[in-house]
């Protein structure tokens, strides 16, 4: 299947679990709450909520490390990737641009990005979305997790 082509406007990706585990979460609750409100409360009947409420947490947390470590490798494959196609004035500079920044021009092309990376760290943008609105040619991603 080929993937549809990226640009600054349909590339962000939002996994379905940033909206199954909350709804999960409030429905078992509220199913949890009306059992106690027709049977005799105990406290053997938190265990149930507590155990939810640890995988829930056990959920989100895994998620903003595998966020967390996709940034890593982003900011390491653009510095390896600058390394090769900026001049040497402005390779010397890649240590100053943030994991932002740095993630935002991942989308820019090979031919665009010397003098994007110029203009982000003359003018200090710093901004994801800023950055990926001056991008022209589009570099997509299709490998986030």
């Amino acid at each position: 299947m080929e993937n549809p082509a990226q640009n600054a406007d349909n590339h962000v990706m939002i996994p379905t679990q940033t909206f199954l585990v909350p709804f999960f979460m409030i429905v078992l609750t509220l199913f949890y709450f009306v059992f106690q409100l027709f049977s005799d409360f105990s406290r053997e009947g938190l265990i149930p909520v507590i155990l939810t409420l640890g995988v829930a947490m056990a959920t989100i947390g895994s998620r903003r490390q595998a966020i967390g470590v996709q940034d890593r490798l982003i900011r390491l494959e653009e510095r390896l990737r600058m390394q090769q196609l900026l001049h040497d004035d402005m390779a010397s500079r890649i240590h100053e641009f943030t994991t932002s920044q740095l993630i935002a021009l991942r989308f820019a092309s090979d031919e665009e990005l010397p003098g994007l990376a110029r203009k982000v760290l003359t003018e200090n943008i710093s901004d994801r979305k800023a950055i990926k609105q001056l991008i022209q040619n589009w570099r997509a991603d299709h490998q986030r997790i």
